[in-house]
């Protein structure tokens, strides 16, 4: 299979505690051309995080020494590392333990047993928007503007900024990914399936409330009262609408 030259320059680090499930992964995400390196505890991801600077974290849960939920609590709080993708992996398939993990600014969440197939096309996928800062790829139907200003806010896509009120806001990279889509839409409804596979573009059925939970935190992020929003509009039923005034 013929690989895109830029994905051998892009660094996945892998959190895994269990040698044969890392094992596969490595096997299978150098084989799609990506750098690969790996952490068995809470403690070594951190260390590893903070100094190799990954493009993406596959980051399990139960983890010796601090639990996966609390490494992506600590990346999310670092400045160098809030924004980069993390996927949680796990064998807990309660539906709590799916939404905190996406409350605390994961990205996505697999569970285990898990197709080494799918999650491979989801690595791409995120890879991929970063490539092209956010589109699937070049020429998408929905155009993505260079710089967008809404009222208070401005996003800066290339450097992944965005301020509200001249005031930098951290967010993560599927909040910054959303806010652009509805942002350079302004005054469009956008359902959730539209966001679903713009910013996630996953070839497999997800659950929409993946988009809630993030729609949530963007509004805690952006928004001077989250429980009124001035910007980002629930349209029942459909999907969001970023206010076009």
């Amino acid at each position: 299979m013929k690989k895109n030259e830029n994905y051998k320059q892009r660094l996945i680090l892998i959190v895994e505690d269990e040698e044969d499930i890392l094992r596969l992964l490595v096997f299978h995400l150098e084989k799609e051309g990506y750098s690969v390196v790996s952490a068995a505890s809470g403690t070594e991801a951190l260390r590893r995080a903070f100094e190799e600077a990954p493009d993406l974290v596959i980051l399990d849960i139960m983890l010796p020494e601090m639990d996966g939920l609390e490494v992506c609590r600590r990346l999310r709080g670092h400045s160098p590392t809030a924004s980069v993708p993390i996927m949680f992996l796990s064998a807990r398939k309660e539906e709590l333990d799916k939404v905190l993990g996406l409350e605390l600014g994961a990205d996505d969440y697999m569970v285990k047993p898990f197709s080494v197939r799918e999650l491979v096309a989801r690595v791409r996928a995120m890879i991929r928007r970063l490539e092209y800062g956010g589109h699937e790829e070049p020429g998408d139907k929905v155009e993505l503007e260079e710089i967008l200003t809404r009222g208070s806010i401005k996003l800066y896509p290339e450097r992944h900024l965005v301020t509200v009120s001249g005031e930098e806001r951290v967010l993560t990279h599927k909040e910054f990914l959303l806010l652009q889509l509805l942002m350079a839409n302004a005054g469009k409804v956008l359902t959730r399936e539209l966001l679903l596979d713009r910013v996630w573009g996953y070839e497999v059925e997800i659950d929409t409330r993946t988009v809630d939970v993030h729609m949530r935190y963007l509004r805690q992020k952006i928004e001077e009262n989250p429980a009124k929003p001035r910007y980002l509009e629930t349209v029942r039923g459909v999907g969001y609408r970023f206010a076009d005034s």
